[in-house]
């Protein structure tokens, strides 16, 4: 799954002529390209989709959709980082047909 995760801006740089930001999602905080959202700026909160901020959003709806996320339990996976989402993939339950389409009937 690869949603996007709203989170609070907490600092805002220009690296090498892009608009970075560092993004606190509820005690992780992450790296991420600002260049599409000029408008949001520190306490801001907005919406991230693989690693680029895409709109800001306003804090209650922020706070109530990283809410859901944490109780459908996919709050944590997006939010892994490379080799703790390969281990949580690794440790997960296989198959060779994830659509079921060759399940038995």
């Amino acid at each position: 799954m690869c949603l996007a995760i709203p989170g609070r801006v907490v600092g805002i740089a220009d690296e090498n002529g892009l608009r970075m930001g560092r993004v606190d999602f509820g005690g992780v905080v992450k790296r991420v390209c600002m260049d599409y959202v000029p408008d949001v700026q520190i306490g801001d909160y907005t919406i991230v989709h693989v690693g680029f901020a895409l709109s800001k959003i306003d804090e209650p709806e922020a706070l109530r959709t990283l809410e859901v996320f944490r109780q459908m339990g996919v709050l944590e996976d997006e939010l892994a980082d490379g080799d703790e989402a390969f281990a949580r993939a690794a440790a997960a339950p296989q198959s060779n047909c994830p659509d079921e389409s060759c399940a038995p009937k």
